[in-house]
């Protein structure tokens, strides 16, 4: 399901859009596919590329870890706009709300949403058409 021929990308184009499987290797997929493409917009500088970089990798392993539904993908959609750059994450699971949870000192996780709101100029959430709902942030691209 995975198998995307990166030679095809939209290198062109405002846009990009993957369906991914919903597991811990479509996340790092999510993450290296968004890389791939952002590397190619001009418009995008080396810092707004790092930090979409991180965002699409939290956003994608909280839709893989939290969002996962068996036999259900999720959906990356990453857009350039005249002042933004805009991730989204799709996934199936609109009853499974992200929220910020105090980290215990001690978990292994539990701080994505605590580093999306730091690199984020923006985030929230939307529901889609049930059962889906869409992550979302945005970084704001530096004006000339």
């Amino acid at each position: 399901m995975n198998q995307i021929d990166t030679t095809q990308l939209p290198v062109h184009s405002a846009h990009f859009r993957a369906l991914l499987s919903a597991t811990p290797r479509g996340a790092r997929l999510a993450r290296l596919l968004a890389v791939e493409w952002m590397r190619t917009r001009e418009e995008l500088p080396y810092g707004v590329t790092e930090a979409g970089a991180q965002l699409v990798a939290e956003l994608a392993a909280n839709a893989a870890t939290h969002g996962r539904v068996a036999g259900r993908s999720f959906r990356l959609v990453l857009l350039v706009r005249e002042d933004a750059l805009r991730i989204e994450v799709t996934d199936t699971r609109a009853d499974a709300l992200p929220r910020r949870m105090p980290p215990s000192p001690c978990a292994d996780s539990g701080r994505g949403l605590l580093l999306v709101e730091a690199l984020a100029d923006r985030w929230g959430v939307g529901l889609d058409a049930a059962p889906q709902k869409t992550v979302w942030a945005e970084l704001d691209l530096p004006q000339p």
